[in-house]
């Protein structure tokens, strides 16, 4: 039985446990879920010493005021994120991302905002004591289903901790989370579905992200898509990335937490070598989007897995 814990004086937004996702479920209404920007999930748990696919917490905007209530814990937080080690001896220690710190007894963990991004991610040695959902730690609050029995992490909520048998070790890598000009889309299904002038103004002018984003998908506003041919079809089958354009003529990009199936037209649908970058986007940020082709998007997608791999293996 571990009795290493940490108790959320403060829960913070949308705090969840995440992996590297539910596979195989589409069928049933399930999508993949899992950490939004997987980047940064697999560096927080190479950092800590962790299995690839061990459980983190993800938070949103603003994490979690957490308090150490027994043992030692070895953790690592990444993304663009401010937060503080408060420890019992009155002494505040500024936290830096990619790097470990051991909290001890009693000190607390003040998670206070991402900067100028949403997603942030805390691992600890060993991983949290959550239970599985076919096959995954990841919680799909819409459905009620995950890791926490579906929920967020609530007030005054105790969050377990394995036991730890390693001998823990201080880590740290230098990592920029960087910007990119475009986010790079392939073509829709419905692609000719729109009008000339619409899709020359969708590659050509800005794109906001609006309130309206979550987990689930990312509204976009700019300039009005028009379609020429149907503004409603028959529903099928979705994935993450892909760009609806609903009757409005604004573009809503399907994210991690996305129904399986819609009855929208597709402009369009975001590269996987792009889409971390794409979810850290903030409300209010500019998006603009550049087509291409299928080769391209797998060149870049192995580019992208190389230099992930490469940054792993900096840390062991």
């Amino acid at each position: 039985m571990t009795n290493n814990f940490f108790e959320a004086i403060r829960p913070g937004i949308n705090s969840t446990f995440q992996d590297l996702g539910r596979k195989h479920l589409y069928h049933v209404g399930l999508p993949f879920s899992g950490a939004m920007d997987q980047r940064n999930y697999l560096i927080s748990n190479s950092l800590v010493g962790n299995k690839k696919d061990e459980a983190v917490l993800e938070f949103a905007y603003q994490g979690p005021l957490l308090k150490v209530k027994n043992d030692n814990i070895l953790f690592a937080i990444t993304g663009n994120v401010n937060f503080k080690i408060k420890k019992k001896t009155s002494e505040v220690v500024d936290g830096e991302c990619y790097k470990t710190y051991l909290l001890n007894k009693d000190d607390e963990l003040d998670i206070i905002s991402t900067n100028q991004s949403v997603y942030g991610y805390l691992a600890v040695s060993s991983g949290f004591k959550v239970e599985k959902f076919m096959g995954s730690y990841s919680t799909t609050t819409r459905a009620g289903v995950g890791g926490n029995n579906g929920n967020k992490i609530l007030v005054n909520q105790k969050i377990y901790i394995n036991n730890s048998k390693d001998i823990l070790k201080n880590k740290k890598i230098n990592f920029l989370n960087s910007k990119i000009e475009f986010i790079r889309i392939l073509k829709g299904t419905n692609f000719d579905y729109f009008s000339e002038n619409s899709i020359q103004e969708f590659f050509s002018k800005e794109f906001t992200v609006t309130k309206l984003t979550d987990r689930m998908g990312m509204r976009l506003k700019g300039p009005i898509l028009n379609n020429n041919k149907e503004t409603n079809i028959r529903s099928e089958g979705l994935i993450k990335g892909v760009i609806q354009v609903p009757t409005d003529g604004n573009p809503i990009i399907m994210l991690s937490d996305h129904g399986t199936i819609g009855g929208y037209p597709k402009i369009g649908v975001v590269i996987s070598a792009d889409y971390d970058k794409l979810v850290q986007l903030p409300p209010n940020a500019k998006i603009k989007f550049k087509l291409v082709e299928l080769n391209e998007a797998e060149k870049l997608f192995k580019f992208y897995k190389m230099e992930t791999d490469n940054l792993l293996n900096q840390i062991r």
